[in-house]
């Protein structure tokens, strides 16, 4: 497998101009992270801002990361524990205010599911606490009403020429203290200082022990460059500036044409090999699945043939000790489903249409039994498979058909 990790900028990369993802790029984030590549959601929004787009491709399902407040962060969406994390010194808050204030410029921050700022009728402000989903409190002298230490202050303004002007004034002041950034043409970022996208990043790398050249970076603004000159791939999205399209080593389309599924299907899916998926990593990414819930753990996969086990205990056995009928059904489900999942074309994906089970006899409870799924057809539209379910002793509990269909994304 080329790449292990996928890092994905959130808006205008990840999101369409409607600031939603669709569904064929739901799909291409899913199968990918089923296949055992990781995804990390590398964005400017707040940690509480990214939760419901983790969840929306599965992150907590399959353990991606989610590096938010442009590097101040890193969450592991699977648990919520927080990996890596910098913040700003309150002492250095009420110089930070004055300075707003003098310029005329309303300020805000952010505090867990909220937007604390000294304006609540600025519109940017409101809006970006609506894009958030962030409960606003309005705190007049801003400074004093942080107890905290923040991941980032915003100034806002319109007088673009003005914010420049302090950007720059800060850089020499402030410098080895705190960074500053445009990352809107009316916002003036205040971060830790040190904190980008790209060191946030390979900090993660180091955690997981992943080399940068097996890392594809996929964004579309200046916030995003150094993220992928550094990374194996970097992708810059065609609605990019030119200046991010010229230090990306492919152009992919557009936000709202699927940028971030065509990429992933033609430089990702269509790469792996069911040789190259490792049971450990599929095994991994279903410890928060029906799959894990039920004990069942991938042994063998490869072309036309996957195998797993399941225990016979209080989960999955009946009231007096047999074997359960549903929990036999779901394993051979599972195996026949990775199987036609590492079958199909990047473009496409499985829905299971139809399970015949023969029970044959029974496991008791204590045992682990073994799933063989082989494949009996693969047409264009539809998979056949044959799975056998065998006890530790080699005894056929039950022999079940499974019928997949495969369709296109779109």
């Amino acid at each position: 497998m080329k790449y292990k990790l996928i890092a994905i900028d959130v808006d205008g990369t990840l999101l369409n101009s409607e600031n939603k993802i669709s569904s064929r790029t739901q799909a291409a984030l899913i199968k990918a992270q089923q296949m055992g590549v990781r995804i990390a959601l590398v964005s400017g929004r707040p940690t509480y801002g990214l939760l419901p787009i983790a969840k929306e491709i599965g992150l907590g399902t399959y353990g991606g990361y989610i590096l938010s407040y442009n590097g101040g962060q890193i969450i592991n969406a699977q648990n919520g524990e927080i990996l890596f994390e910098r913040r700003i010194s309150p002492e250095i808050l009420p110089y930070i205010e004055k300075k707003a204030e003098k310029n005329g410029f309303p300020m805000y921050t952010y505090h867990d599911d909220t937007l604390i700022t000294n304006n609540g009728d600025n519109v940017h402000i409101q809006n970006e606490a609506k894009l958030n989903n962030l409960q606003m409190i309005v705190e007049p002298e801003l400074s004093i009403a942080i107890d905290f230490a923040p991941c980032e202050c915003v100034l806002v303004s319109d007088d673009e020429k003005a914010l420049t002007e302090l950007k720059e004034h800060w850089k020499k002041r402030l410098s080895g203290t705190v960074d500053v950034f445009r990352s809107e043409k009316y916002f003036l970022e205040v971060v830790p200082c040190g904190i980008d996208k790209a060191a946030t990043l390979a900090a993660l790398l180091e955690i997981l022990s992943i080399p940068h050249d097996e890392v594809m970076a996929i964004g579309d603004g200046v916030r995003d460059v150094a993220m992928l000159q550094t990374s194996g791939m970097g992708v810059a999205m065609k609605n990019a500036q030119h200046a991010v399209k010229a230090c990306a080593d492919h152009v992919t389309e557009s936000n709202d044409k699927d940028g971030v599924a065509v990429v992933i299907e033609n430089m990702v899916l269509a790469d792996i090999q069911p040789c190259d998926v490792s049971v450990e990593e599929l095994n991994r990414g279903s410890v928060n699945t029906l799959v894990g819930n039920l004990g069942i753990r991938y042994t063998l996969v490869s072309e036309g043939r996957v195998e797993a086990t399941m225990p016979v205990n209080e989960r999955t056995r009946q009231p007096f000790g047999v074997l359960h009928g549903g929990a036999t059904l779901a394993l051979a489900e599972t195996v026949a489903g990775m199987g036609s999942l590492l079958l199909c074309k990047p473009d496409e994906v499985v829905a299971g249409m139809q399970v015949n089970g023969n029970h044959i006899s029974s496991a008791l409870e204590g045992d682990t039994v073994r799933a063989i799924a082989t494949i009996l057809h693969r047409g264009r539209s539809s998979h056949v498979w044959n799975v056998d379910i065998f006890t530790s002793t080699a005894k056929l509990v039950s022999t079940v058909r499974v019928v997949n269909s495969i369709f296109d994304k779109e």
